[in-house]
């Protein structure tokens, strides 16, 4: 075979990619000194995945199939998830993504998981559990003749494990927690995020069932069964239910649905498995121990001269395929159950990203119904390329080994490699690497500011609209400044119509046209869709009940939604003209800035014993919320004394400077030293756990009572730069510098 030659020119990179490469993806020495450039980074990714040829073939040229690889990647016109970006040629070689893990009824398959679950986060992946196999809470326990605790006291050690493992820095541990509907435990599953302050590291879905969704439509009752047994435990009604879903979803975006019976109507194996679960953004049902590996192919990158490039967008699938399914050969499997599951089945899930640009680009809109049918028309088109190229391998490298008894054995279908082969996933950090819109969401901001150092204020502008805007002549600083401070074109008369109407953002879109786009994509996908219906804050309770009956009627295997501003930690990245603040503490900032102290504050001084003894915590604020914070260590000095000063100067700075008392009480609570004091809910780990205890008991004391007032610019969304937080299929991703609530 002759050897293709490609450029080695690669596409510049953003700053903002560059930014997310250096701190999460390149290799580094021990010292943390980066070894590799991105350019080196995408070759050790091709090089390793294409090394799997040799399994196959003991005599094969690696070298051809690497450079399409490494012209693939580099050009962005396509990447791999996460992990495989990140281990592909090092020591830790986990390319996976996403697993999930069984939970039994017994102690011992418990802690078993939690046990699979910390090797798993360790290795930089992510878990989904189904808790429906747990017996409910006070139900009987034969072998001690005492009571269950259920399974939301299960999870909450889930929660724990997940927060103590750190993933080496580069990736936070995420879960998915999936309760039946029919469990006995449900009304509290549906309630146990209620409060914010406990599963902070897991995503909630309630798994709802075809004769539950008929049971709402009818306003009957429906039966709960005991896990344990299997009998009928009592019963609810299912309408009154379903409100107590949507309800607590439209408080705080959770739980969200899934329709399990959906789920394994497209399971691929049934003989092996029952698929209980997803991974924890909800796109990849799996089986348990079973794992994916994910992939997206940058839409934005697949138009020429205005029109979809179907050529290059058929070889890219194909070779996607081959890719990913060297990814599946090569990787290196946490756990023993996990590789052979996955080797059985073999999946993959190739997905997209930028695919609201490939509409700006096609001058399509994306709330019109020109771009629902488009959306068909491409995922059809992946979806069935990527088949193929499935069973073009399974010609050379053998079908699956599970094939035998799945559904395309039943049906009759060529033999094919993977058992399933498309999957549309959050993209989250990939797409600011690529410099593409996320997913098939639309998109976030036109235009936004990022605050830099000095206090300086840079504003972004979505490439193409900055392209277009100095093409028809209406390009200037200030309009850009405009736009970031509206957060949308549709007021801004100076822009042409037509412009308006092409970038529409998330919050421009009603949440019916979301949904019709989800139902547009999952209608070619093997899997499931990952996308995040956005509402306005004013949206009502009936308004998300109308997207849930609708994902149902148009037959999406989920929903996630999000309100904005129902969660206390989100901070609004661009402004609402004239609108009060309404979706945080009481202690916002009201400046780009750091504030001057006045000459007078009042405050509240708070008591907390810790082992060092009795520390006292001032909390003082000005006429915008939170100012300062002081402590004073009983007769205790030395370091005791002056750690407790130094976090007080840290949180002082950090409030006049527009951090949330809540990022602060995150960073604080839990710390432990040792020497702790007290016990239970009063039991204090340290000096700094005492702070954030006291900072608590301040809010609660105040009422989380709002300061209202006028923002231009809303700075402190993410926890570690301030910059834009969007939500995408149940998780938060920074697009300045890749934090991602849940990866």
């Amino acid at each position: 075979m002759e050897k293709k030659s490609y450029s080695p020119i690669v596409p510049a990179l953003t700053k903002n990619a560059i930014t997310v490469l250096e701190r999460r993806y390149l290799k580094r020495d021990k010292e943390g000194k980066i070894l590799e450039t991105p350019v080196q980074m995408f070759h050790r990714v091709a090089d390793t995945i294409a090394s799997a040829e040799n399994k196959f073939n003991e005599q094969a040229d690696t070298s051809v199939i690497a450079e399409e690889f490494f012209r693939m990647i580099s050009q962005l016109e396509f990447l791999p998830n996460s992990p495989t970006l990140m281990n592909a040629g090092r020591e830790l070689g986990q390319l996976s993504a996403c697993f999930v893990l069984p939970v039994g009824d017994s102690m011992e398959e418990i802690f078993d998981a939690v046990k699979f679950t910390a090797l798993i986060h360790k290795s930089g992946g992510g878990t989904g559990f189904s808790f429906s196999r747990l017996r409910p809470a006070n139900d009987v326990v034969l072998t001690t003749k005492g009571i269950s605790s259920g399974p939301i006291s299960f999870m909450r050690v889930f929660d724990v494990a997940t927060e103590t493992i750190k993933q080496g820095g580069t990736r936070r541990g995420a879960n998915m927690g999936i309760l039946r509907v029919d469990h006995p435990d449900i009304m509290d599953f549906i309630m146990c995020k209620a409060d914010k302050k406990q599963l902070n590291n897991f995503n909630i879905s309630v798994g709802l069932t075809e004769a539950f969704m008929q049971a709402v439509e009818k306003d009957e009752n429906y039966d709960l069964i005991n896990p344990r047994d299997g009998q009928i435990s009592g019963t609810l009604n299912a309408r009154k239910v379903f409100n107590r879903i949507i309800t607590q979803a439209w408080e705080n975006g959770e739980p969200g649905i899934v329709f399990l019976d959906r789920l394994n109507r497209d399971n691929p194996t049934p003989h092996i498995g029952a698929i209980e679960s997803t991974n924890p953004c909800g796109e990849q049902p799996l089986l348990p121990y079973e794992s994916c590996n994910l992939g997206s192919i940058n839409l934005g990158k697949m138009v020429q001269n205005g029109q979809v490039d179907w050529k290059r967008l058929k070889e890219v699938v194909h070779l996607c395929v081959h890719f990913l399914d060297n990814v599946v050969e090569i990787n290196n499997y946490p756990l023993p159950q996990i590789a052979a599951m996955t080797m059985g089945n073999r999946k993959i899930g190739l997905g997209v990203m930028g695919w609201a640009d490939m509409l700006i680009q096609l001058g399509i809109p994306y709330d019109t119904e020109e771009a629902v049918e488009l959306a068909c028309k491409v995922m059809s088109f992946i979806n069935d390329e990527g088949h193929s190229a499935s069973q073009a391998l399974a010609k050379t490298r053998g079908a699956f080994p599970n094939f035998k008894g799945s559904l395309y054995d039943k049906k009759g279908a060529p033999a094919i490699r993977n058992a399933t082969v498309t999957t549309i996933a959050p993209t989250g950090t990939i797409s600011i690497i690529a410099n593409a819109s996320s997913g098939v969401e639309p998109l976030f901001a036109v235009s936004y500011v990022r605050q830099v150092m000095d206090n300086d204020i840079l504003v972004e502008v979505h490439p193409l609209f900055e392209a277009i805007a100095k093409e028809r002549g209406f390009y200037s600083p200030e309009l850009m400044q405009k736009i970031a401070e509206h957060g949308t074109l549709r007021d801004i008369q100076e822009i042409p119509q037509d412009i308006r109407n092409l970038f529409v953002t998330a919050h421009d879109i009603t949440p019916d046209v979301h949904i019709r786009m989800q139902a547009a994509f999952q209608k070619h996908t093997d899997n499931a869709v990952s996308k995040t219906v956005n509402f306005a804050n004013g949206a009502t309770v009936q308004d998300v009940a109308r997207v849930y009956e609708l994902a149902y009627k148009l037959d999406c295997k989920g929903v996630t939604i999000y309100r904005d501003g129902s969660r206390d930690q989100q901070v609004l990245s661009v402004a609402k003209k004239e609108q009060p603040v309404a979706a945080a503490a009481p202690d916002k900032d009201t400046s780009t800035g750091k504030r001057e102290r006045p000459k007078v504050l009042k405050g509240w001084t708070y008591q907390m014993q810790t082992g060092c003894g009795p520390l006292y915590v001032t909390v003082n604020e000005d006429s915008t919320g939170l100012f300062e914070l002081f402590t004073t260590m009983g007769k205790a000095g030395g370091c005791a004394a002056s750690q407790s000063e130094a976090i007080g100067r840290m949180v002082s700075l950090a409030w006049r400077s527009g951090l949330q008392a809540r990022q602060v009480i995150k960073q604080l609570q839990g710390i432990s030293c040792h020497s702790p004091s007290g016990f239970g809910e009063n039991k204090v780990l340290s000096c700094a756990d005492a702070v954030a205890k006291a900072i608590q008991a301040h809010l609660s004391a105040n009422g989380g009572k709002v300061q209202h007032t006028k923002r231009v610019f809303l700075k402190g969304a993410c926890p570690d730069c301030g910059g834009i937080v969007e939500h995408e299929g149940g998780c938060a991703v920074c697009r300045l510098c890749g934090y991602s609530e849940c990866a």
